[in-house]
């Protein structure tokens, strides 16, 4: 029987943050046995590992209803799973959206951490009758927009809508026809909706549907934080190099924290901890 091993990541507390499967020697499992085990599992994301040389991973990332190029949270899990049994150091995850490089550390409690550095980043416009679908599906007005967060499409190893909101209360207030959005980002190879609140220069709240995977919310979304990071720097939101805290999870009572490390070129930085989660 193939063991899942259960995460919470980006938090110390197994109640909170995000949780993720983790498969450590997935090599002899086929595709639809993966994914029947994501399913079960009910996670946002399982991730499934495949040891190749010293310290690389062939790591393939499952949602319960289909296969997602790259997870965040998943990483950041499977990475202190392996830290946890092999112990700290560099790591390589060969993903389908490209190699990851994973440092592992401890941090001065001694607990486990990870940093992935993601593909390049990149970002492109939104096509207005797009936006326009996805604030009617979002139930958002445009009056709802932060002016200063222009809509596009983030890419950091998966696509992501990013809208920033105007109020913190606009954020809160998250009930959205999840068919309609579901099909629109199925359409356009969307994997999350960033939904972004700026409480300072360089700290945010975020929300992230994921209905392309099954699941109304994902409490916190290492990809797409690497994908807004990019997306602060293109567009001169910040200053780099940068350090941002992204706080996420807590409309859904699993607050997390993502620290996202922006330098002035190259892949950003994400950094968390993971704990394991009972039963």
């Amino acid at each position: 029987m193939t063991e899942v091993l259960r995460y919470a990541a980006f938090t110390t507390d197994p109640a909170a943050g995000n949780p993720a499967g983790v498969v450590l020697d997935a090599g002899r499992l086929t595709d639809p046995e993966m994914q029947a085990i994501a399913a079960d599992v009910g996670y946002s994301e399982t991730a499934f590992l495949t040891a190749g040389g010293p310290g690389e991973f062939d790591v393939r990332y499952f949602s319960p209803q289909a296969e997602v190029p790259f997870c965040g949270h998943a990483t950041i899990a499977s990475a202190v799973a392996v830290a946890e049994r092999a112990g700290t150091g560099d790591l390589v995850f060969r993903t389908r959206a490209g190699v990851v490089p994973v440092a592992t550390a401890r941090d001065a409690d001694g607990r486990p951490t990870a940093t992935l550095t993601s593909v390049a980043p990149s970002d492109a416009p939104v096509a207005p009758e797009d936006l326009a679908e996805a604030l009617a599906a979002l139930r958002w007005d445009a009056t709802d927009l932060d002016p200063s967060l222009p809509p596009r499409v983030a890419y950091a190893g998966a696509h992501h809508l990013i809208l920033g909101a105007a109020t913190r209360e606009r954020l809160a207030a998250l009930a959205y026809d999840f068919d309609r959005l579901r099909d629109l980002m199925r359409r356009l190879d969307w994997t999350t909706v960033a939904l972004v609140w700026r409480a300072s220069g360089t700290r945010f709240d975020v929300r992230n549907p994921f209905p392309v995977g099954g699941v109304v919310e994902d409490p916190a979304t290492g990809a797409a934080a690497a994908a807004f990071g990019g997306y602060l720097r293109t567009h001169h939101l910040i200053e780099t190099p940068a350090t941002l805290h992204l706080h996420q999870g807590a409309d859904l009572g699993r607050p997390g924290l993502l620290v996202v490390d922006v330098p002035a070129t190259g892949g950003v930085r994400v950094t968390g901890t993971a704990v394991v989660m009972p039963g």
